[in-house]
């Protein structure tokens, strides 16, 4: 899926900005990714990112998950666990952002719950959590898998680049956005 506009001028706001992150996604967001490497500049921004699909993956990360691995609990020890991944990696004095999507977007299969995303950004200040609802449990209209992706990839790049000070680009797909409170009991396993 192509860039929108405002999209690529945000990334490319962001790659002009300090901080460096490390990034991982579960479920969903790794167009986010695509993207941010599709614009010029991406080495001044990313040290890594991890897409965690296999259970296993998330366990390696997150002590003790809930038992929902789409959570805002999940998100922000995946948050977390990315920011201590960063300040292992970085070399210099770089602002540092740990970013987080989990996610359960429409797929093959029967699943009980909504599909749905939880983006979170933790850094030196306050945690910044998001949460998007793309379909409820027992909607009959289902968005495409394609366009849940573009919209979960798009909250992504719009919490970034807040965490950078920037203006986020307004969400394009209609998904209502909830900024979260932040839950207490968020672990991480130390990184590597």
């Amino acid at each position: 899926m192509l860039l929108s506009l405002p999209v690529n001028q945000t990334i490319s706001a962001i790659h002009a900005t300090p901080p460096r992150l490390v990034y991982v996604c579960a479920g969903a967001g790794s167009l986010a990714l695509a993207w941010l490497h599709a614009v010029a500049g991406s080495s001044r921004t990313i040290l890594e990112a991890r897409d965690v699909y296999a259970p296993q993956a998330l366990v390696e990360l997150v002590v003790d998950p809930s038992p929902q691995a789409v959570s805002a609990t999940t998100a922000l020890a995946l948050a977390n666990w990315a920011l201590q991944r960063a300040k292992r990696l970085i070399e210099g004095d770089w602002p540092l952002l740990g970013v987080a999507c989990t996610a359960a977007i429409a797929t093959d299969r029967v699943r009980r719950g909504a599909d749905r995303a939880f983006v979170a950004v933790a850094s030196q200040g306050a945690p910044w959590l998001g949460a998007l609802t793309l379909c409820a449990p027992g909607v009959s209209v289902v968005a495409d898998r394609v366009t849940q992706e573009a919209a979960i990839s798009e909250l992504v790049i719009g919490a970034i680049a807040h965490a950078c000070g920037l203006e986020a680009p307004p969400l394009s797909y209609g998904y209502p956005l909830e900024q979260l409170e932040i839950p207490l009991g968020c672990t991480y396993r130390e990184s590597e």
